[in-house]
Parts: C-alpha cells; sequence; structure tokens
C-alpha cells in the first residue's frame, strides 16, 4: 500500500506520475499531430500541416496515449489498493526495466547528435527522458532504501 512508503517516493508515485501519465495519454488524444511532430523537434510541431502525417502515425500515437492512460490506471489500482509492500516493490522494479528501455529507445531514435543536445529539447524530449530518469532514479533510491525505511503496518485490533 502506498501509505507505507516513505514521503518522497509516495508523493513521486501516487501523485506526480499520475498526473504526468494523463499529460501523455492526453497529449495524442487532443492532437496527435503535434505528438507526432514534437517527438524528434524540427520545428514542425507548430508548422506542420495536418495532412502531413500519415494514418498510420496517428494511430500509433493515439495507441500510444491510450497506453498510457492504461499505465495510469494499472499505477493507481496498484498503489492503491495493495496492502503487500512486496506487490509494490515488484511493480516499481518493472517501471524500472521501462524507464531505462524508454530511454534507451528514446535517445536511439533520436540519434547521438540531439540525445546529447540537452540545450535544445523541448518539452516532450524532457519529459521522455529527463523526467524518466528523474523517476528511474526515485525508483532506485526507494528500491535501495536511500528514503528510509518503509512504515509497518497498525494492525487493526478487533474489540469483542
Amino acid at each position: 500500500m502506498a501509505s507505507q512508503l516513505p514521503s518522497f517516493p509516495r508523493t513521486i508515485f501516487t501523485v506526480v506520475e499520475p498526473v504526468s501519465l494523463v499529460a501523455g495519454c492526453l497529449g495524442p488524444l487532443v492532437d496527435a499531430d503535434w505528438f507526432i511532430a514534437s517527438q524528434i523537434d524540427s520545428g514542425l510541431a507548430s508548422a506542420a500541416p495536418a495532412s502531413s502525417f500519415s494514418d498510420n502515425a496517428r494511430l500509433v500515437a493515439l495507441q500510444l496515449g491510450n497506453a498510457y492512460g492504461l499505465l495510469f490506471l494499472v499505477g493507481v489500482a496498484v498503489l492503491y489498493t495493495t496492502s503487500e509492500l512486496r506487490v509494490v516493490r515488484n511493480y516499481l522494479v518493472a517501471l524500472l526495466i521501462a524507464d531505462v528501455t524508454h530511454v534507451g529507445l528514446t535517445c536511439w531514435g533520436l540519434g547521438y547528435e540531439r540525445a546529447v543536445d540537452v540545450a535544445a529539447w523541448n518539452a516532450v524530449t524532457w519529459g521522455n527522458v529527463g523526467f524518466t530518469i528523474f523517476l528511474a532514479l526515485t525508483r532506485t533510491g526507494y528500491l535501495l532504501g536511500l528514503f528510509g525505511p518503509d512504515k509497518a503496518i497498525q494492525a487493526s485490533k478487533k474489540k469483542l
């Protein structure tokens, strides 16, 4: 249960990350063409006509938005319903693995020059790389116990 996590990771995993996942879901659903153009910023994000992207690209963007929505729902379900820290920890390990592959694939897609030109990153790149690295470091810190111990569950006593 999320209430057992130390304060900092609990806030990140139960408030900040879900809000970011909703934003990641809404971006392509509200404007798929903007979302597509923003993946590798080449100045097209505001100048690209709607017809410049294929129906295939739009469909993939919409499916990605749906996947972000699913991640939001799964995260809320796991972090707000289970009372087993083992489940929460395994969920966070799975997300950490996904964080590493997400950043790796994003940097690969950007290419070396764009990936290391941090000053030229747009908001989408900061989300895909910068924020994901922050989440990965927070998960790593939690899993290593750097934020302190988990809180013990208070056993409820039944009155007779």
